[in-house]
């Protein structure tokens, strides 16, 4: 079973939308457990504080490493002995971690499972990000109130990867990303709508032509909108038309 270990100072917000929809049926059916830690746990003093002001000065708080490093100690003690660093990745959320991607979300959902750490305040201690090996990991050039929902957002991208949680595999085969492109246009009926009118190739019955012009579609939407991406997939000799 894939297992993603929490460990946050709002452990009411998991799993959160995770347990409705697919995900969520898939977790009442064993698939996948989210077990979430709360850090204030592993604090000491009458106060339980479980941060403290800047080394240096500045502004906000930071998250003490003593007190992280006892919560991320706890969650190696709770997989099974002998796992790697890929085998059980312990995740930082961070917008100066690499960026998440759907090869990043690939590799996570074949491991065994996942430890996300959910910072507060102006971050964590540097010395527990060193000390423990930790993995940081960015969703975005954007800055959030606390990693929680970057967390519940990657392991939406990752659990739905898990075998069996979606219906029919097949459908993730021609998803954006997935082959270096934006997915395709899709329309259902009815087959006009405000004069506008599905694709007639699609009407066609022709399922040869139907997949050239998805192809189509996804290439030009890929050049149009996302040119990072089209510059990478037509040097890679993906492009069956590239000349």
């Amino acid at each position: 079973m894939w297992k993603a270990q929490i460990l946050t100072l709002f452990p009411e917000m998991f799993p959160g939308p995770l347990g409705l929809s697919l995900a969520g049926k898939a977790l009442e059916k064993g698939l996948w457990q989210c077990d979430v830690m709360q850090i204030r746990t592993f604090a000491s003093g009458k106060h339980r504080n479980v941060d403290d002001t800047p080394s240096g000065g500045g502004s906000g708080m930071v998250m003490r490493a003593d007190v992280l490093g006892r919560a991320i100690d706890a969650t190696i003690d709770k997989r099974p002995a002998g796992l790697d660093d890929k085998e059980w990745p312990v995740l930082y959320l961070s917008p100066r971690g690499k960026k998440f991607d759907q090869k990043m979300a690939n590799d996570f959902s074949v491991a065994k499972g996942i430890t996300l750490i959910c910072g507060r305040f102006e971050g964590v201690d540097q010395r527990v990000l060193e000390s423990r090996n930790i993995q940081e990991v960015s969703l975005g050039d954007f800055v959030l109130s606390g990693g929680e929902i970057a967390a519940l957002m990657l392991m939406d991208a990752v659990v739905r990867l898990i075998p069996g949680v979606i219906g029919d595999p097949e459908t993730l085969c021609e998803e954006s990303f997935t082959n270096g492109l934006l997915e395709y246009p899709h329309y259902t009926r009815p087959n006009i709508w405000e004069g506008r009118e599905i694709p007639e190739i699609l009407k066609s019955g022709n399922h040869g032509k139907i997949k050239e012009w998805r192809l189509r579609q996804s290439e030009e939407l890929t050049k149009l909108k996302r040119p990072d991406l089209w510059a990478k997939y037509v040097p890679s000799g993906k492009n069956p038309r590239r000349q």
